[in-house]
């Protein structure tokens, strides 16, 4: 079958990858759609370390195939959008409601992929660049099948975070004011997510001025090219600032934008060991900054939600998808990524 795979220097779109059939408590999707999303590009700039050779993509959606025994809530032939949280279910961060912080779902990429024999590791517990993957059931989620699948894969990763980050971690409410620095795919759903949350004032801010019609399409009341500006429009600050560019200077500009008790909240992806600076002063009026891993999502909770919500006209997740390549076009999905031409560019085979 086909697939994406980094070997540690290249990528590569492979035809010869094969999958191993589901264990118990697994499920064999199909995939139909797959959105190319930045931390793919992470893992090959070594952004994000990630031991090679691994079948890349996180963002999917399909149909699925097989379910190994035990799995219930799922069968052969329904539509699923794919989480990345192998979360065990057991432990006590699971247990709290908090699976983004469950042990056993970071940091032990297992590997159900070979090639030629040889054993290919699975990226973000998902590898939604390949026809086939095998996942955790908790991981496969099931969606109405009146959801096209190009718009349904990225709830799996850009809207579970950017718009989970505003209504899980940030707790975005009615009348408040928000600032987007960064309006790629993370961005525009962090953008309707304060849309959604019913914030008042919503400024997005990106150096590329032909992103202003697609921010306000997704709920930015105001666009600039600089933060600089941001303070004509706020005087006193925004009570929430996320940074969803993964750059350190930006944070210090974010907790500069603060209102007293705001909070800045961290979306960008930086490399590992970046340090930013911030004067510690300026903390002391109540002021936060705050992580945040996967929108603080519970997926086959949010999921559904956002999918009902998609349903109602009030989540967008068509107009997010600004153009689609045959899995065999990755490098030309990826140049127009990184050229700022898509909000997201979705994968299909």
């Amino acid at each position: 079958m086909r697939g994406v795979v980094f070997d540690g220097k290249q990528v590569q779109v492979v035809d010869d990858l094969e999958v191993r059939d589901p264990g118990p408590g697994e499920v064999l999707v199909g995939i139909a759609a797959a959105g190319l999303c930045h931390s793919d590009l992470s893992v090959v700039d070594g952004t994000i370390p990630f031991p090679p050779p691994v079948v890349l993509g996180h963002e999917g959606a399909g149909v699925v195939e097989a379910v190994g025994p035990g799995v219930t809530h799922v069968v052969p032939g329904d539509h699923v959008a794919l989480s990345t949280l192998a979360n065990c279910g057991a432990c006590a961060d699971c247990d709290r409601g908090r699976p983004t912080m469950c042990r056993k779902a970071i940091g032990m990429p297992g590997q159900p992929f070979s090639r030629g024999g040889r054993p290919l590791y699975q990226f973000a517990s998902n590898s939604s660049f390949a026809e086939r993957t095998v996942v955790k059931a908790v991981q496969a989620v099931r969606i109405p099948q009146d959801i096209p699948l190009t718009s349904a894969a990225l709830m799996g990763c850009g809207v579970l975070t950017g718009v989970g980050a505003v209504l899980n971690r940030a707790r975005v409410g009615r009348g408040e004011t928000v600032v987007v620095i960064g309006t790629g795919g993370i961005g525009l759903n962090v953008l309707q997510g304060a849309r959604i949350a019913g914030a008042l004032t919503i400024v997005a801010v990106d150096t590329n001025p032909a992103k202003e019609e697609v921010a306000r399409q997704f709920g930015a009341s105001h666009f600039l090219t600089s933060t600089d500006g941001v303070r004509e429009i706020l005087p006193t600050g925004a009570d929430h600032v996320f940074e969803c560019v993964g750059h350190t200077g930006l944070v210090r500009t974010a907790i500069d934008l603060l209102d007293r008790h705001g909070q800045a909240i961290l979306l960008g992806m930086t490399a590992p060991k970046a340090e930013a600076s911030f004067l510690p002063a300026a903390m002391f009026l109540d002021k936060s900054i705050l992580g945040c891993r996967y929108g603080s999502s519970r997926p086959q909770r949010d999921i559904p939600l956002y999918a009902e919500l998609y349903r109602s006209g009030r989540l967008l997740l068509d107009e997010l998808v600004t153009a689609t390549y045959p899995v065999e076009e990755f490098a030309r999905a990826v140049e127009d990524a990184e050229a700022g031409k898509v909000a997201r560019g979705v994968l299909t085979f």
